[in-house]
């Protein structure tokens, strides 16, 4: 564990990573504006984008996991599927990533300053 400015220690298992994906519809007009409005919606939140419809963020516990829930539920468009999952920070560091047919380094966790 390793502790904070302010004193306080982080757990591995206690911080996570949130994951957003979905499935929108884009055969309107209309529809591509809402998945467009959706997509801006999680980069405000500061997610970052994994894929096209997978956005990832760090957070620093549950409380903040169901404050984003919260927040992303508010932005839902009125179609399509939004599925929210949460992995304790040891989990997705084992996650293994593929570019093409070479395997890609792990990210890098975000410093201190992006935690508080």
């Amino acid at each position: 564990m390793k502790a904070n400015p302010s004193g306080a220690y982080l757990s591995g298992y206690r911080i996570m990573w949130m994951v957003v994906m979905f499935d929108l519809p884009v055969d309107t007009k209309s529809a591509r504006k809402a998945a467009a409005n959706f997509r801006q919606h999680l980069l405000d939140l500061g997610f970052e984008m994994s894929q096209f419809s997978v956005y990832s963020r760090f957070c620093n516990g549950r409380e903040q996991f169901d404050a984003y829930t919260k927040k992303i539920q508010g932005g839902l468009p009125g179609a399509g599927d939004v599925h929210i999952l949460h992995f304790t920070d040891r989990q997705y560091e084992n996650i293994i990533r593929f570019s093409g047919r070479t395997r890609s380094a792990s990210r890098e966790k975000p410093g201190q300053l992006a935690l508080f």
